[in-house]
């Protein structure tokens, strides 16, 4: 890995010492740089859990991905950088009030002195890492999340409309990376699969949201929501590249 370029890729210039500080600014700079997408499912592109190459689409082409590419690349950067990380598998919340399947979701825990939630791929999500404290309401610009730990298992909980809602559940249990291989290749070809459905691509803004559903682009600034219909493909690959950086003809 080029840290430096993976770095300029995220924008980010500021102290390379493995603290705390270093760690929230990194987490804050990549979701602002770099999209949650799904667009190589749709292209027909397989997607390999190989760090090389995840590297090779999400630095050097400008890129995004979902989980599995997202957030085992930003470990590698962490690591790299003297972080100590450990990967671990999360099951995402269904709206019948059970999780999904085991390895349906990549997180990590980052430990200094404390332990820290950390997700660059999960969407639209915290901004900055968690602590990993029972019960704490810890808010961030105005939205409000909670860590809920049940014997071995972690619960993350996100306020929406007033109630917490839960997100995923994890436990502490060290994976390797290539324990979400099966799982991923699930995710990019079963007809079950979110991903296979629709195309997605979003990302953070200093102030709130633009995501790229299908044709509906959405904006959202300081509370406030717009929403254009994109009507040709043409229109859709300009959007990608105003609000994205990304060139599908890369």
């Amino acid at each position: 890995m080029d840290v430096t370029t993976y770095l300029n890729r995220i924008n980010y210039s500021r102290s390379l010492e493995p603290n705390l500080e270093t760690l929230h600014q990194l987490h804050y700079c990549h979701l602002l740089a770099v999209p949650f997408e799904n667009l190589s499912i749709h292209l027909n592109q397989p997607i390999h859990l190989n760090l090389e190459a995840l590297y090779h689409k999400i630095v050097r082409q400008h890129r995004g991905g979902f989980c599995y590419e997202l957030n085992s690349l930003f470990s590698w950067l962490l690591q790299q950088l003297g972080f100590k990380v450990t990967l671990l598998s999360a099951q995402v919340a269904r709206e019948d009030g059970n999780f999904g399947r085991e390895f349906g979701h990549l997180t990590l825990l980052v430990k200094d002195t404390e332990s820290w939630l950390v997700d660059v791929g999960f969407g639209d999500s915290f901004l900055y890492p968690l602590k990993l404290e029972n019960s704490t309401e810890q808010i961030q610009k105005r939205e409000h999340y909670k860590l809920i730990n049940n014997d071995e298992t972690w619960i993350f909980y996100y306020k929406k409309e007033g109630d917490y809602k839960p997100q995923y559940c994890f436990t502490l249990t060290p994976r390797n990376l290539t324990d979400f291989q099966t799982t991923c290749e699930y995710n990019q070809t079963s007809p079950q699969s979110i991903f296979t459905r629709s195309r997605i691509c979003t990302k953070a803004t200093p102030t709130g949201r633009v995501t790229l559903s299908d044709n509906r682009l959405i904006i959202t600034q300081n509370g406030q929501r717009e929403e254009h219909t994109l009507n040709t493909e043409a229109e859709y690959n300009k959007t990608l590249q105003d609000y994205f950086n990304i060139n599908l003809g890369y």
